[in-house]
């Protein structure tokens, strides 16, 4: 049993909700996929309020040089796991999150439509928090649980599912897949 549950309008009870307008409807009622992506803004630094305002569409793009590159850029995932494994909901899991962008799984197109979305709070050079790997598998479990056709050979990194392939490196190299996994 998982230390968080779903209920019955998607919310995950224990998470911080944040909604954001960038969703739609689910053309399916079939989730079977969970897509594990990483983000930080500015890149490489943690912990500002930046990834929940450009998920929300409030990001300044006066902050940060980088940001000039994201006006108009209009994303969010289901959650995020901070680096102090603090999860934050900003989509509920019934509805359609922007996150997968251009992709596809075996064969099949538009990864959004059929997947849950989760961004952790990192990059490709620098190690994931024990918070998260316990934040991740609680909420992995908690998914599981309200939608058994996500098996673990149905999660998936979004580097896997990007096209083209190559687009996208998310989580990246020093995500451990092992440790993740054991007690799923």
């Amino acid at each position: 049993m998982s230390a968080y549950h779903l209920n019955t309008k998607g919310w995950l009870a224990g998470a911080v909700h944040h909604p954001s307008p960038n969703f739609n409807e689910r053309p399916a009622d079939v989730i079977d996929l969970l897509v594990i992506h990483s983000i930080s803004l500015p890149p490489d630094e943690f912990g500002s309020q930046d990834v929940i305002d450009f998920f929300q569409n409030k990001l300044s793009e006066a902050k940060h040089p980088f940001y000039e590159q994201l006006k108009d850029v209009k994303v969010s995932a289901h959650f995020f796991i901070t680096r102090s494994g603090e999860i934050i909901q900003f989509v509920s899991t019934h509805d359609r999150a922007w996150h997968a962008g251009v992709s596809s799984f075996a064969g099949r197109e538009n990864c959004n439509d059929y997947s849950v979305g989760v961004e952790m709070e990192g990059c490709d050079t620098i190690l994931f928090t024990d918070a998260q790997y316990q934040s991740l598998r609680d909420l992995t479990k908690a998914l599981m649980e309200s939608y058994p056709d996500i098996a673990s050979e149905r999660i998936v990194s979004h580097a896997e599912i990007a096209l083209p392939h190559g687009r996208k490196t998310d989580p990246g190299p020093l995500f451990d897949w092992d440790r993740y996994k054991q007690g799923l």
